[in-house]
């Protein structure tokens, strides 16, 4: 399977249009939304992540998709994504090709993510919000699949039991809703019927 070619493209649309999204309704939390950012750097498809600065409010310094909170101007959550993804890293919305949407998560902080998964074409003249934004990191996706960087662990949150996942990119640790977010992302890639 050659990622990030047309045939891959389609497997993932097919994929998330093919399967019943799960959808949270939680009303006192509040909704946000990322971009999974895919591209083609050389031969290789890539995700993007992004660093936080430490001048962000909510998880700072954590490696992250693009995202944030819904605007009142939002029409959808989609829009939510393209737009904070503008903000962050300059990625213009008329660049990104959507390909699907995954299923929604909570956070330890109570907001409800939806991951919006998009394409964009590569090179790319990011402009990188500086107040939000310490570092861009691009990871190719073989290297996720290959799952010597995965690591699962439990932990004890309060009096229920969590699984942890992470993953581990040179000095980069993906952890947390990202890491929750990305799993979800790679299981479904690679789900009968991709290769």
């Amino acid at each position: 399977m050659n990622y990030c070619e047309k045939d891959f493209i389609d497997h993932i649309k097919n994929t998330l249009s093919s399967r019943q999204r799960r959808v949270i309704e939680h009303p006192p939390f509040s909704h946000a939304a990322v971009l999974v950012p895919l591209f083609k750097k050389g031969e290789d498809c890539h995700l993007l992540f992004t660093k936080r600065s430490d001048e962000v409010k909510y998880h700072k310094g954590e490696i992250s998709f693009p995202g944030g909170t819904v605007d009142e101007e939002d029409l959808e959550l989609i829009n939510t994504a393209l737009r904070e993804a503008h903000e962050e890293i300059g990625l213009r919305e008329s660049d990104v090709q959507i390909i699907g949407i995954l299923d929604d998560i909570v956070t330890i902080t109570e907001f409800i993510v939806t991951p919006i998964v998009g394409l964009f074409p590569y090179p790319y003249p990011f402009k990188v919000s500086e107040k939000e934004i310490s570092e861009l990191i691009e990871v190719p996706l073989s290297y996720l699949l290959d799952g010597n960087c995965f690591s699962e662990r439990e932990i004890f949150r309060g009096s229920h039991e969590e699984i942890v996942y992470s993953y581990q990119y040179g000095k980069h640790t993906i952890w947390g809703a990202t890491a929750r977010i990305l799993k979800q992302f790679l299981d479904l890639i690679t789900s009968p019927g991709s290769a």
